[in-house]
Parts: structure tokens; C-alpha cells; sequence
């Protein structure tokens, strides 16, 4: 009798072990094989974007694609290969890709409303990069930041200041704001004011001046610099300085020629008048 039960036991448990291994495959054959084949797409996705995009930056490289245009279009690539890449793997645990669309549809609604501010800067950067009212290396004043183009991506402009600062500016403001491209005509002008005394010779000082320029080397000979009379002030002759350069050298130029300018002024003898006062004492 004890042999009788514990035989059904034996097979009971045995039963029970089979049904336990069973069930473990059938769960490992539905969820475990969709996981593991979603893990491996993602890898071999992951491994097959860093190549495609690797050929996409040699072959714009290659070509002599502008440099913004570059970073701005592998940006955008980037994150449309990943997109598309986290659909197929969502797409291989079994998640419907009609209803997947709904929702991505319903989650883009709603976030283009929360920030439509960034798809505004997303526009701008994209009329930026269409238009090119500026390029990495430009020297830009725009929304009251002076500075070189340090990077153009799909949100935002980076700006270098005279200050050696970062500015952050978005693409939006820039796109549909003013901006003066200091850099698109290949040179600027130099704007200085210099004063001399009524008593100095005119035709002597402007000599002096204009030798001071020509005699720079970053100075442009085309358009000419010139040396001109630009007012009477109450105790000087003001003379306008405007020699050319390129934006690079603007700075150098504007604070060399103001140094040298009073050099050859003290060297030829011509006075540079500077405020008097006169200290009147009343004798009781």
C-alpha cells in the first residue's frame, strides 16, 4: 500500500515538473525570444547607424559641404535613423505599429503644442541652413549679441563674443530678427575719431595720418583708407580715420592705429588739445 502511494506520488510530481518545464518553454518561446531578438536588432541597428552616418559626414566632407550644413544635416539624420530604429524594436515585442503610429500621432500633438517654441527654433534653423545669412566663422551682431559663429545646430546658434563668452541664441529669433553679417563682404571699416588743435596745419595732419595707415600691413589698399575733416568741435579739428580690413583684424587694426596715430602726431609736433581748467580765486 505505502508502495502504491508513494509511486503515485513519484508520478504526480514528475507531472507536475513536466507542466512546470512546459510552461517555462512556452513562456520563454513568447516573451523571452521576442526580447532577445529586440535586443539584437537594436545592437546590429545601433552598429549599422554609426556606419551609415560615419559615410554620411566622409561623403559631405568629401563634397566641400558647408560646414553648418554638415552638423546640421547629420543632426537630423542621426535622429531619424534612431527613431526609426526604436520603432522596429518596439515592433518586435509585439506592439502593434497601427496603434504604435496613434500614439506617436496623439504624443506629437501634444508635444508640438508644449513646445512650440522649439519647433519655431527648429524652422529658423532650417531657413538658416536654406538661406545662409550666416556660416560657421562669420563675425554676426544679432539680438544684441556681437561674436563669431562658433555653431549652427537644430535649435540653437553659438556664438563666440569679443569677450570669449558663449551665447545661446535660438534659431527662431535669429531667423526672424535683424542681422548684420560683418563678415559676408570680406572686409570692414575701422571708424576713429581723431582731434588736433585749431592752430595745427590741416594738409600736414592729414599726411601724418595717412602715412599711418598705408604704412599698416593689415590695412586694405582696396577700398582705400582716407583721412578726412569730420568736424569744428569747441576746442579741436576732428579728423574721421577710416581704414579698411578684414573682420579677423578688425580689433587689431582699430587699437594699432590709435597707438600709432598718437606716435607720428607727437613725432611731427602736432598738439592733441585736451580739456582745461580754469581755477578762478576771488580775493576778499
Amino acid at each position: 500500500m505505502e508502495e502504491t502511494i508513494t509511486k503515485a506520488t513519484y508520478q504526480t510530481n514528475s507531472f507536475l515538473d513536466y507542466i512546470s518545464i512546459e510552461s517555462a518553454i512556452g513562456y520563454i518561446e513568447k516573451y523571452g525570444l521576442p526580447v532577445l531578438y529586440a535586443l539584437l536588432i537594436y545592437l546590429v541597428g545601433s552598429w549599422v547607424i554609426k556606419r551609415i552616418t560615419r559615410m554620411f559626414k566622409t561623403v559631405m566632407t568629401q563634397h566641400n559641404y558647408d560646414e553648418s550644413l554638415q552638423v546640421f544635416l547629420f543632426n537630423l539624420l542621426t535622429w531619424a535613423l534612431k527613431i526609426f530604429l526604436i520603432i522596429m524594436v518596439i515592433s518586435t515585442l509585439g506592439v502593434e505599429t497601427t496603434s504604435l503610429a496613434a500614439v506617436i500621432a496623439a504624443a506629437g500633438l501634444a508635444v508640438g503644442l508644449a513646445l512650440q517654441g522649439s519647433l519655431s527654433n527648429f524652422a529658423g534653423g532650417v531657413l538658416i541652413i536654406m538661406f545662409k545669412p550666416y556660416k560657421i566663422g562669420d563675425l554676426i551682431e544679432a539680438q544684441g549679441v556681437l561674436g563669431v559663429v562658433k555653431q549652427i545646430e537644430i535649435f540653437t546658434t553659438k556664438i563666440i563674443t569679443p569677450e570669449s563668452k558663449l551665447a545661446i541664441v535660438p534659431n527662431g529669433a535669429m531667423a526672424n530678427g535683424n542681422i548684420i553679417n560683418y563678415t559676408a563682404e570680406g572686409k570692414m571699416r575701422v571708424d576713429l575719431t581723431i582731434g588736433v588743435g585749431y592752430g595745427e596745419d590741416i594738409k600736414k595732419t592729414k599726411a601724418v595720418l595717412l602715412e599711418v595707415l598705408v604704412s599698416n600691413p593689415k590695412v586694405l589698399e582696396d577700398p582705400a583708407p582716407s583721412v578726412s575733416v569730420s568736424e569744428l568741435a569747441d576746442s579741436s579739428i576732428n579728423f574721421a580715420v577710416r581704414p579698411y580690413t578684414a573682420p579677423e583684424n578688425y580689433w587689431d587694426v582699430y587699437f594699432t592705429t590709435l597707438e600709432n596715430c598718437k606716435i607720428a602726431l607727437d613725432k611731427a609736433g602736432i598738439e592733441i588739445p585736451y580739456p582745461h581748467r580754469v581755477t578762478i580765486a576771488k580775493q576778499a
